[in-house]
């Protein structure tokens, strides 16, 4: 887009109530489209051309999330300190996405891209913009007349495509990148205790997915069938926005975007659906770098000395009186990325750490999603991901043809595992998950291959994927059991991991879905959403008997640091618990503060993990190991103290202590832990009076299959509805369906969306 253009989006702009004729006489508008709001405030943007596909989307998107994505913007302009303060992390924050950001990246980036995803993105420029023009008095409280919320350019759109590529990658190193600095000659001790903070190397809380897809041998249509089911944040910039496309000939798609960003990325067309997990493949690794013992900015790079380089950035921050000021802060450079430091990664006279991020030079979203938006097979899903642009997620995939798909095919490094084996490198302060590579040898380079449209990055050929008539899923796991009977094997393990023990929740859903089809029976899309709805725990069905034999009288009251507790009221809710999490179930908030202690209990299981037997191993507890018992008696004791200290009954109704608030209202919310054995996933902590506000979990759930005579059969839910505000008239309308276990039949045809009784249409031009 023009420097022009970008000063003069709001020329000849015109906003009526359709069907609106042209006037003749007008010159004809940039952009046109027609946005037709169903119930529950889900928009359908259609238009004749792709930049006014893209007007249609951003205005439909700001009108459910202006205040979010005006606040993301902020941040990916590395303004957040000049416009709330430094503290809270902003100082950090800006400092990365200022130096990792900078305007000439973000041009070039552009230059990539196609003719068609330029002109979406400029249409999507000008929707936005003239989304705050029209509606500048009445958006949301939390941002209305807030002098940060202004129009955007396409530098702007650009940081936020590349901000979520990376934000498990390097984005996760936002306060080390600002804390490493050499070290001076008082600092040369090399202990670490120079950095008053550690590095978190866990993989964030709340993010994760399952999914099915099923194939014609076992749907009762002989079609295929899809269950997708992501794992997301209930609050900010994360969750998902329902939204149909369309450009008559070209592109009919429906599904979910994330608030910042501009494509449907998990949703279905009339051939094909699809939904994403995130994958275990690792999209970063560290550098070990050796330093030259008289300057600590160079590093041994094979036979030769490499000097590091200085991002000089100046700051903007707002002072406590309001005036700004502006900082000279400095990030340091190797060939490799970024310098952090933290207490375990110090940087010293002798060693310092650099991080590389493969996602940062990713700049195939776009195409990739376009391809992936059209496609009308699994065989073009895979052409579509193999494109590159699929930053952190697996594929998961059904089409009308019966063919069921799982593929991680993800931007990782190209590094084969003899690679690893060669170059990695242990350090004691680093969980041996983490990849920590030789910086000083030539060999851990990533290996660059053609094949790859990201430099660096693994060719999608080396990558794991199955196409299947029966089933395939994936919760979070490796791709190893995409489906039991067909291991995936022999990938690098940066990838992820084979032969090793499952999660609960992956059993979990192999479980269900060899339940499902067990005996030759045919899965419907009702049977595929009671999987899910039937809130069954898998880890109570699987481990609550042994439990319970330790709950056997006589029960002796267990000792514990300041006094001993009598278990008797949390053994007796959990013997009359259902074993599901139904919001009118008694019980399961024992079982949830139970397993965050008796999960750790040495030497847990009587059956080990077996390789050979993953879906059904490890089980059973060794409740007659006298230290495995005891185990088991403390961790009731714990879970009964956390409870009682909240508030909350041991023998309390699921919905009334856990809850979201929408319009002033208690909406009761079913589903519980993944980690504790939960397929249906809510993600939230405990508080004074239960588990709110709900903090992530299943958030868009699709089921879409195919009708006997071809025709797309799509049903879906976004748990935590449409808008940004719960008080606003989308807010809550979708979560109270939810709460009672319902799903909406997604209105996709022409028909469908004309016969829908809250149908509002409005033509946006300019």
């Amino acid at each position: 887009m023009s420097l022009a253009l970008a000063t003069n989006l709001f020329a000849q702009s015109t906003t009526t109530r359709a069907p609106v004729a042209p006037r003749k006489s007008a010159q004809a508008a940039r952009y046109d489209a027609t946005i037709r709001w169903t119930s529950y405030g889900i928009p359908h943007v259609k238009s004749k051309d792709w930049g006014g596909l893209g007007y249609g989307f951003a205005y439909a998107t700001m009108t459910d999330a202006a205040c979010t994505l005006a606040r993301d913007i902020v941040m990916v302009r590395g303004d957040l300190s000049r416009t709330f303060g430094p503290d809270s992390g902003n100082r950090e924050s800006d400092l990365f996405h200022r130096a990792l950001l900078p305007d000439a990246a973000l041009r070039a980036y552009t230059t990539r891209q196609s003719a068609t995803s330029n002109r979406f993105d400029a249409g999507y420029v000008a929707g936005y913009n003239r989304y705050l023009k029209d509606h500048a008095s009445d958006l949301s409280p939390s941002c209305k007349g807030a002098a940060w919320v202004g129009p955007v350019t396409v530098n702007d759109v650009t940081r936020l495509l590349i901000s979520v590529g990376i934000r498990y990658g390097v984005g996760r190193f936002t306060r080390e990148m600002a804390a490493a600095a050499p070290p001076t000659a008082k600092k040369a001790d090399g202990t670490g205790a120079l950095y008053d903070f550690s590095t978190d190397f866990d993989a964030p809380e709340g993010i994760g997915s399952n999914a099915v897809a099923m194939g014609k041998a076992v749907t009762a249509s002989g079609r295929g069938l899809l269950l997708g089911n992501p794992h997301y944040p209930w609050q900010g910039s994360s969750r998902f926005h329902l939204i149909h496309t369309t450009i008559p000939g070209v592109l009919d798609v429906m599904g979910v975007s994330l608030y910042t960003t501009n494509r449907v990325s998990i949703g279905f067309n009339k051939d094909v659906a699809w939904t994403h997990t995130v994958s275990t493949g690792t999209r970063s690794t560290l550098y070990a770098l050796d330093l030259d013992p008289n300057d600590a900015t160079r590093y041994r790079y094979g036979s030769e000395w490499r000097t590091m380089t200085q991002v000089n950035v100046a700051l903007p921050v707002k002072r406590t009186s309001g005036t700004e000021t502006t900082e000279a802060r400095t990030v340091w450079m190797s060939h490799y990325g970024p310098m952090v430091a933290s207490a375990q990664l110090p940087w010293t006279v002798t060693r310092a750490y650099a991080v590389r991020d493969v996602n940062l030079a990713n700049d195939r979203s776009a195409v990739t999603y376009d391809a992936l938006n059209r496609a009308r097979t699994v065989a073009e899903v895979d052409a579509a991901i193999s494109l590159g642009g699929v930053a952190f997620t697996n594929t998961i995939a059904a089409d009308r043809n019966g063919a069921a798909y799982y593929a991680d095919v993800s931007v990782v490094p190209n590094l084969s595992a003899a690679q690893l084996d060669l170059c990695r490198v242990k350090i004691n302060t680093v969980p041996a998950a983490i990849i920590v590579l030789n910086g000083a040898d030539t060999r851990c380079e990533w290996t660059v291959d053609p094949a790859a449209a990201v430099p660096g990055a693994m060719p999608p050929k080396a990558m794991p994927r199955i196409t299947r008539d029966d089933a395939v899923s994936n919760s979070n796991d490796s791709y190893w059991l995409a489906n039991p009977a067909a291991p995936l094997e022999g990938f690098s393990p940066i990838i992820g991991a084979e032969r090793t023990a499952r999660s609960l929740r992956t059993r979990a859903g192999l479980t269900f879905i060899a339940e499902a089809t067990a005996a030759g029976r045919k899965v419907t899309p009702d049977a595929l959403q009671s999987m899910l709805f039937s809130q069954r725990h898998f880890g109570a069905e699987l481990l609550l008997d042994d439990v319970l034999t330790v709950c056997a009288a006589p029960l002796a009251p267990v000792p514990m640091t300041t006094a001993s507790v009598d278990i008797t009221p949390s053994c007796n809710a959990l013997r009359g618990w259902s074993r599901t999490e139904t919001v009118d179930g008694r019980g399961a908030q024992v079982w949830r503060e139970f397993w965050r202690v008796a999960s750790r209990v040495p030497n847990l299981f009587t059956v080990p993990f077996n390789a050979n037997d993953p879906v059904h191993t490890p089980r059973g507890i060794a409740v007659n190991e006298p230290a495995v018992r005891e185990g088991i008696r403390r961790a009731l004791a714990q879970a009964q103290q956390r409870l009682s200290q909240a508030g909350v009954a041991p023998d309390a109704t699921l919905g009334s202590i856990q809850f979201d608030l929408r319009n002033g209202e208690r909406i009761p919310v079913p589903g519980g832990d993944g980690i504790a054995g939960m397929w249906s996933v809510i993600s939230t902590e405990l508080k004074p009076g239960g588990y709110t506000p709900i903090l992530a979990g299943n958030s868009y759930i699709q089921i879409v299959g195919w009708k006997a005579d071809g025709t797309v059969d799509p049903r879906g839910i976004l748990t935590y509805s449409q808008h940004e505000d719960p008080n606003a008239e989308h807010g809550g309308d979708l979560t109270r369906l939810y709460a009672k276990g319902e799903m909406v039949k997604l209105p996709f045809t022409e028909k469908e969306i004309a016969a829908d009784k809250q149908l509002k249409v409005l033509r946006v031009r300019q």
